[in-house]
């Protein structure tokens, strides 16, 4: 009579939800084979048709996909459709609503035995799973177990759907095993469509949209009606006696037929999806209250009543154009653009009002950029809310850099305006996957477009977020689902807040020092990983303007890569995420050296009359002997900022810090990030300091560095010449070289740098 699983009413709502979210794909032969018998009745069957067409909508119908049959039988089998009939979902539902209830008698037997002689009508070869799904009251007039058995042996994967009232015994004797998870209640179609294609999705025919749902065992109650003789009592009766004419007076015992409902325990096999408050987005105390797949309310402390998810009231004090740009691709899933979708149904919430300053438009994107809701198409909110909840997912490709440019060139349509009474215009980039096209070159040009670039996603995309926005600082990195809804109000402070002029125009040459020592860790070497990656964000790097090195020290020195080793940001990010971690005992003072010897270098790519600058990243153990490295450097005008986490040897980094107290203290590698504003305006400070020419010395193989006339030239020793010395004389005895003289506002051209 019914399959009830007994789990909480939230977790029905799970699975409710779970069972649109599972599609099967690959290719299988699915054959209905649907009692349509007097015992069934013409309601029952009518429910069989509507559990067939439930599971059709989650069946990936073609030719070379899911092909689906249907058989109705009662007292002989009848052919309603073959597997190779139809090719689309539509023309197969359409045909499945159209049967007739045709009556007869159960003859679930000879229907098996029909398929045993004449096999899954235009099906496919063996290589193809063939799965039979019998929707039955099992009250069959023959045996089923023998011809079930054999149809099981040939590899057919049975289902049994009950309908009405069921024997579930019988129901078991046709079932594929694990039996448990092969019976089913075709009147509860929901939970019965679940538990389907959860045992499908076993294995490769059927995939879950998203990993966060699982398949998992519940408790659960099988109940079916039965009629029962019960023992009332007994009463006089008179019988007669053979052989007699006497009449015999005896107690007769008397019973009477009732119907009662039995229940049988047993264990379903369901998958559920995290619903909507998983996340729990209700702040201050409010409960979420979820309806549906992806939506909720909250009922919120009387403070808050009036906010969404009980927040405070935020608003924009500038005037602004929002686009939000939400990843709806393949690999983002369709709950990472729910989450996304619910955190801008928050803000626009919790942002707008009557009088806010803030219009909002809405895009997603995969391989293409749709504008779902058009920046300032809509002033009422409850409005906005609605088209948002008219967003569908997409899926496939996920090209970032793509929607990035489509963005700037029509993201903001009809809102764009011009001159002074243009608004500020942002785009709110909300991603989980990193992008399978290039996003540096979009990016600039969104931004040259002058367009506010924010980036809200997991800590998987962090460094492709910061790429793309220009800065850490304009990048949100959220943890978890619940992380990410309170991050309204600090997006809501970017969007707004102006950063501070960098020094990206002027020419630099910068070496970071990592300490990937054992006193360090993997762990933390990793962050110091991230800060650098991010400080290398507030440059233009280029041959021309900034050059970046990076060199790690700890059981021995290694240069990951020197200043002419890459010429664009997008590579130098990568080569920082690739810097090895070496262990061992560090020595600030070996790297130091090394740097100063063989990285700062003309013949390694340091240019002359270009400010020079190096940045060591220490836990403060092995740095006792940095004391005359670091001197030396500066006095060949190299400068150089120490910083220095944790509990450091505080004494011996305060001997590194020089006259100008080059010294930055972090508690935590985690905390590096909140000192990168300090590093970089100490950066961009000692770009600003005049240079000397020879400062280091551009002159090699021991030659002097001459100025003269705002230039310089280079004195060679014998056996040298060119502008550097850089030349082997071809004369054993050449005389003294006659120098080089170069204005000091031309660069080496890079094809004349020695080594390269």
């Amino acid at each position: 009579m019914s399959q009830e699983v007994h789990v909480s009413r939230e977790t029905i709502g799970k699975i409710s939800a779970a069972s649109k979210m599972i599609r099967c794909s690959a290719a299988v032969d699915v054959l209905f084979l649907i009692d349509g018998s007097y015992s069934v009745g013409k309601g029952s069957f009518e429910r069989s048709k509507h559990f067939a067409v439930t599971v059709c909508d989650a069946l990936d119908i073609g030719p070379e996909r899911v092909r689906v049959g249907a058989l109705q039988f009662g007292s002989v089998p009848h052919l309603e459709f073959p597997l190779d009939s139809f090719s689309s979902p539509r023309e197969v539902k359409a045909n499945m609503k159209s049967m007739v209830f045709k009556g007869g008698r159960t003859e679930t037997g000879l229907a098996l035995k029909y398929l045993l002689r004449k096999g899954f009508p235009g099906g496919r070869n063996a290589s193809v799973p063939q799965i039979l799904i019998v929707v039955t009251d099992g009250r069959s007039q023959g045996h089923v177990a023998p011809p079930a058995k054999q149809l099981k042996e040939r590899g057919v994967t049975v289902f049994a759907v009950g309908v009405r009232f069921p024997r579930w015994e019988e129901l078991h004797a046709l079932a594929s095993e694990p039996r448990e998870q092969h019976v089913l209640m075709a009147e509860q179609v929901e939970d019965a469509t679940n538990g389907l294609l959860s045992t499908l999705s076993k294995s490769d025919i059927c995939t879950v949209a998203s990993p966060d749902c699982q398949v998992q065992p519940h408790p659960c109650e099988r109940k079916t009606l039965e009629t029962v003789r019960e023992l009332v009592g007994s009463a006089l009766c008179w019988r007669g006696s053979r052989g007699t004419d006497a009449v015999l007076v005896a107690l007769c015992p008397f019973s009477s037929w009732k119907r009662v409902v039995l229940t049988h325990p047993a264990t379903c096999y369901r998958t559920t999806c995290p619903g909507a408050c998983d996340s729990q987005p209700c702040q201050n105390g409010g409960t979420c209250v979820p309806e549906g797949l992806d939506r909720y309310h909250c009922l919120c402390p009387p403070a808050f009543g009036g906010e969404a998810n009980c927040a405070p009231k935020l608003s924009p004090e500038c005037r602004i154009d929002v686009l939000f740009l939400l990843a709806s691709s393949a690999d983002t899933t369709l709950e990472g653009f729910l989450r996304a979708k619910a955190f801008v149904k928050q803000f626009v919430q919790a942002s707008l009002g009557e009088d806010s300053r803030a219009r909002v438009g809405v895009a997603r994107y995969s391989s293409e950029l749709m504008v779902a809701v058009p920046v300032g198409e809509y002033q009422d909110v409850p409005d906005l809310l609605r088209s948002l909840d008219g967003i569908s997912f997409g899926g496939g490709a996920t090209l970032t850099g793509s929607a990035l440019w489509q963005a700037a060139e029509r993201g903001f349509g009809s809102a764009a305006r011009t001159g002074q009474d243009r608004p500020r215009r942002v785009v709110v980039l909300l991603t989980e996957s990193p992008s399978q096209d290039d996003v540096a070159g979009p990016a600039r040009r969104a931004r040259a477009r002058e367009l506010l670039l924010l980036g809200v996603g997991t800590e998987a995309v962090r460094a492709e977020l910061e790429e793309i926005t220009g800065s850490p600082e304009r990048v949100l990195v959220y943890a978890g689902p619940r992380d990410l809804f309170r991050q309204t109000r600090e997006l809501q402070g970017k969007l707004c807040s102006r950063p501070p002029p960098g020094c990206q125009a002027r020419s630099l040459d910068l070496v970071f020092a990592l300490d990937a020592s054992a006193s360090v860790g993997p762990e933390n070497f990793a962050q110091m990983q991230s800060f650098v990656r991010s400080c290398a964000l507030r440059f233009d790097v280029n041959p021309d303007v900034t050059q970046v090195g990076l060199v790690v020290y700890g059981g021995q020195v290694r240069v990951a890569f020197g200043l002419d080793t890459h010429a664009t940001r997008a590579a130098v990010l990568r080569a920082v995420s690739q810097a090895p971690y070496l262990g061992g005992v560090g020595s600030a003072g070996t790297a130091l050296l090394h740097i100063h010897d063989r990285v700062m270098t003309v013949q390694r790519g340091a240019r002359p009359g270009v400010p020079k600058a190096v940045v060591v990243l220490t836990g403060g153990l092995g740095a006792e002997d940095a004391a005359v490295p670091v001197r030396k450097l500066r006095n060949n005008g190299v400068s150089v900022l120490v910083v220095g986490v944790g509990p450091v040897l505080r004494e011996a980094l305060r001997r590194l810090a020089g006259p100008r107290d080059s010294l930055l203290h972090v508690a935590t590698y985690a905390d590096l990030r909140h000192h990168q504003d300090a590093l970089i305006q100490w950066i961009c400070g000692e770009a600003k300091r005049p240079v000397n020419l020879c400062k280091p010395s551009p002159c090699m193989h021991e030659g002097t560095c001459i100025l003269q006339n705002g230039s310089y030239r280079c004195e060679c020793q014998d056996g040298w010449q060119g502008p550097h010395c850089g030349k082997r004389s071809l004369r054993g005895d050449a005389p003294e070289a006659r120098g080089s003289r170069r204005d000091p506002s031309q660069q080496l051209p890079r094809s004349e740098h020695p080594g390269r």
